[in-house]
């Protein structure tokens, strides 16, 4: 059996920092050997932002095009270079031992099957992130590109991450492993296969950003701020109803922070004149509300385990979990239309859930590009539930070796980008 020693990159959505996993895999033991955390800095996450903004439902050539583009992805990616290149000087890890990096680049637009059924528009995800670029100058090849495979097969290519869950449930046990980043995901594990998994919606993502909007804090460290407010129902109301359509749209389904329209909720707590604690306190209700709220789209022949296993930054704030774990057990305030949801969904739990944060969970989305990659050396498809349902298997990813010659870069931008549907058509040509 081969080994494998692997690093795992992850910048999510919120950008906040570069995270960094170096994990050994022995078969599907996995081990973690160092880790690296490093905070972006205020202007690169304005950067990005403004980038975000810019390549909205535009194609590959018309992103290329954007004047600020290439300045802005080289930044990204020579920053988790000096990351990885620092990491491996700290610890004294020989490059050459290194199989390979797992990086999942930077996702800036995200239409994938699931939502482009609704709209009648062709399915497409944006990630940046040069492989090529990483691999030349960290001298360690790298496996990237992760989700065109998926989508380009005809399936969502996201969440990703339950299939981790499952390979590391032969240690933790079954159950429901919920992620809190930017975006909450989470995933049904039974007997060590995925019944179910999908994106529930927004979870630090108005948190965050609200507090980075209003003060110097990147987050609302231990709830200092949420703690000092109260709900405000009428405006939970009007977060539910603002991204409705996302959050009743049934499983499985992926979601980019586009759908939870962050302009519009931004502005209806301005315009009523909320409280800033308070607003942060609702937003916080509102990130358990909808993880809950997505739970109650589990097909009722689904059985729901009574473990619950939280891995993600975003469930250290006291009051998210809490309110998340009050709601589960039947308690903390509910909307009107959703009460008979909630009733049924702690009557399908056999006996009261337990909540935990999982043994993996400090760097469980790095670790997960960790595993990918592995995947990948090994030409072994990834167990996407929707896949194999459909009796189909998808190898996920593009492997890259260092380039000493250096050279322009053609791969900034993911294969499965807008307009990939276009691309294929003239290669057939």
């Amino acid at each position: 059996m081969v080994k494998y020693t692997i690093i795992g990159n992850m910048t999510g959505n919120s950008m906040d920092a570069i995270d960094l996993v170096v994990t050994q895999f022995d078969g599907d033991v996995m081990t973690d050997i160092c880790s690296y955390t490093k905070p972006y800095s205020k202007d690169m996450q304005e950067k990005i932002e403004g980038l975000r903004s810019k390549v909205f439902n535009k194609t590959k050539t018309e992103i290329e095009a954007l004047p600020e583009f290439k300045a802005v992805h080289d930044e990204y990616v020579t920053q988790i270079a000096e990351c990885i290149n620092e990491m491996c000087e700290q610890n004294a890890l020989d490059k050459a031992d290194i199989d390979a990096i797992g990086f999942h680049g930077k996702t800036l637009d995200h239409n994938p099957p699931s939502k482009a059924r609704t709209d009648n528009s062709q399915p497409y995800t944006l990630q940046i992130g040069s492989g090529q670029m990483l691999a030349d100058l960290t001298g360690i090849p790298v496996v990237y590109d992760f989700r065109s495979d998926p989508l380009m097969a005809g399936f969502d290519g996201a969440p990703l991450v339950p299939s981790h869950n499952a390979h590391i449930s032969a240690k933790e046990g079954d159950g429901c492993y919920y992620n809190g980043g930017n975006t909450s995901n989470f995933a049904l594990i039974v007997d060590g296969m995925v019944q179910i998994a999908a994106d529930a919606g927004p979870f630090n993502e108005y948190i965050d950003s609200y507090i980075r909007q209003h003060t110097n804090e990147a987050f609302d460290r231990d709830g200092m701020f949420g703690k000092k407010g109260k709900l405000d129902e009428c405006l939970l109301q009007e977060l539910f109803n603002i991204g409705r359509k996302y959050y009743e749209t049934p499983l499985p389904k992926s979601g980019d922070p586009a759908y939870y329209h962050k302009g519009k909720v931004f502005q209806q707590a301005e315009h009523k004149g909320i409280k800033f604690e308070d607003v942060v306190r609702t937003f916080e209700y509102f990130a358990a509300y909808v993880a809950v709220q997505a739970l109650t789209l589990i097909p009722e022949n689904v059985p729901m385990p009574h473990q619950m296993v939280l891995f993600g930054g975003g469930w250290t704030n006291p009051i998210v979990k809490e309110s998340f774990v009050a709601l589960l057990n039947g308690e903390g305030y509910v909307l009107p239309e959703h009460k008979e949801q909630f009733v049924s969904l702690c009557r399908r739990f056999v006996q009261a859930p337990v909540v935990r944060h999982s043994d993996f969970g400090d760097y469980m989305e790095a670790r997960l590009f960790a595993d990918l990659a592995r995947y990948k050396l090994e030409n072994k498809a990834w167990e996407i539930p929707e896949v194999i349902q459909a009796g189909k298997s998808v190898v996920c990813g593009r492997f890259v070796v260092p380039n000493k010659s250096g050279g322009e870069y053609h791969d900034r931008i993911n294969r499965s980008a807008k307009g990939w549907q276009l691309e294929q058509l003239k290669k057939v040509d």
